[in-house]
């Protein structure tokens, strides 16, 4: 069971403070959200996640971390300048904007009226001033629109300190901005996000089959997080919808509460990117159109094994947004289960690993000197585990402490009582998706949860 609408995880992501309104005590800014305590836990695990799968788990993948102030003519030279625009119409009637591609009926979606402006392009990146003076001639930067840039840019530099052989990638996470005409659903689509890219780059002629490998790939990952395969369809995007730099491109098409949206997109973007960031491109067999560059100081090229001859790979690129993710997760995790007793209880049924709190300590007393001096020990010896956050829930009311773990998605919850130190050193664990309890004996707890993680 799913949210039924989008108000229902709004409502629980303030609530339970996973997601908040950017700037909420002055009214907000659009398209601008924070995460709470419970939020940024699950967006990190979602992320480390994605590192783990990316980076960690393959032999043949670097990872990145680069600057968010982008040179313009990296910017210039991959197209965004010319090509980074929305269509933006006007309303005449309410004043409104919008995006030429969201009207429906050719009616203003705010006030329905149909007096609308002819579209005109509208460049999505954001500038910023570079320096102490603001200069006309062009003393500034763009906060780069996407995360790919960086990677094809330093792929030089990655080459020349690692050594790689294709097929090879280089994975970043980081955060993107785009000067969004109309931000909508919650934190689907906005201004300020962050990208889980990879820039996997192979032989001209291995391209397709890659390409294929990836789209499984990334179905399989997206299913061990919680979001199942039958939940996602896959839309063969035709070719004069294509990007300009795109071969082929698979959207992995999701089905959030307001409907079905792309969640990630895998593309083949031929040699386009490093062609067009290359010297003497003249020198090298591209396949791409791009534009003649004499500004760049690189070959992005790879050297063949026999040293003879150079060869500009082609780029197969994986690219999901961290916050669609996010949604999408907490939106297959929100459950709303009738009890035997007639009764409601919300569960956010994460997957273990992206579940924000892993273990809740509750003392059955919460005013009671040794019930809670061995709670405080048990959690102390359950966060040297080192698998996340392990929280001490001191309500004193065990059945409402419950009620509120299962809303935020903890995974097992471990109370201590009267038994536990006064008979057989024992404590309840209680399960949250099957809300059964066993009594385990403490100095066996650790392993018990230490294999729970691994088997869940």
């Amino acid at each position: 069971m799913t949210a039924q609408s989008m108000d229902e995880l709004v409502a629980l992501a303030k609530r339970r403070g996973f997601i908040f309104q950017s700037s909420d005590i002055y009214g907000g800014l659009q398209g601008v959200y924070d995460y709470g305590p419970l939020g940024v836990e699950l967006k990190n695990n979602l992320k480390a996640a994605w590192w783990r799968a990316m980076v960690y788990e393959r032999d043949d993948v670097e990872g990145l971390d680069a600057a968010i102030l982008t040179n313009p003519t990296t910017l210039k030279h991959s197209g965004h300048e010319d090509t980074f625009t929305d269509p933006l119409v006007d309303c005449r009637s309410c004043k409104s904007r919008w995006r030429a591609d969201h009207l429906k009926d050719g009616k203003c979606p705010g006030c329905g009226a149909e007096d609308l402006t002819e579209p005109r392009p509208f460049n999505l990146m954001f500038k910023t001033q570079v320096g102490p003076v603001q200069d006309e001639n062009g003393n500034f930067a763009y906060l780069r629109p996407e995360t790919a840039q960086a990677i094809f840019t330093n792929f030089k530099n990655v080459v020349d300190a690692t050594s790689p052989k294709l097929p090879f990638g280089i994975a970043q996470i980081g955060k993107a901005f785009r000067n969004e005409i109309t931000p909508r659903n919650f934190i689907f689509r906005v201004r300020e996000f962050e990208q889980m890219e990879l820039e996997f780059f192979v032989r001209p002629g291995e391209d397709d089959a890659w390409h294929e490998q990836w789209v499984e790939a990334r179905l399989q990952w997206w299913a061990q997080q919680g979001v199942p395969r039958d939940t996602i369809e896959l839309y063969h995007v035709p070719s004069d919808e294509l990007a300009h730099y795109s071969k082929a491109t698979v959207d992995l098409m999701y089905r959030f509460p307001h409907g079905v949206e792309e969640l990630e997109g895998i593309a083949n973007r031929t040699d386009f990117d490093l062609g067009s960031h290359t010297k003497n491109q003249d020198d090298f067999s591209i396949d791409a159109k791009v534009a003649p560059n004499s500004d760049s100081n690189a070959k992005l090229a790879i050297q063949d094994l026999q040293g003879k001859g150079w060869t500009v790979p082609y780029v197969i690129e994986p690219s999901a947004g961290v916050d669609r993710g996010v949604l999408a997760v907490m939106n297959e995790a929100y459950t709303v289960e009738t009890l035997d007793n007639g009764s409601e209880r919300t569960v956010m049924a994460f997957q273990p690993h992206l579940a924000p709190i892993k273990v809740a300590i509750l003392p059955l007393k919460r005013n009671h000197e040794g019930i809670v001096a061995k709670a405080k020990a048990i959690k102390n010896q359950l966060m040297s585990l080192g698998i996340g956050r392990i929280f001490y829930e001191d309500t004193g009311n065990i059945g409402k402490g419950y009620r509120r773990h299962d809303e935020v998605g903890t995974p097992l919850c471990v109370t201590v009582d009267f038994q536990t130190i006064e008979e057989d050193d024992t404590v309840t664990v209680r399960n949250r998706d099957t809300m059964a309890q066993e009594r385990i004996k403490v100095d066996e707890l650790a392993d018990y949860v230490n294999q729970f993680m691994r088997m869940s």
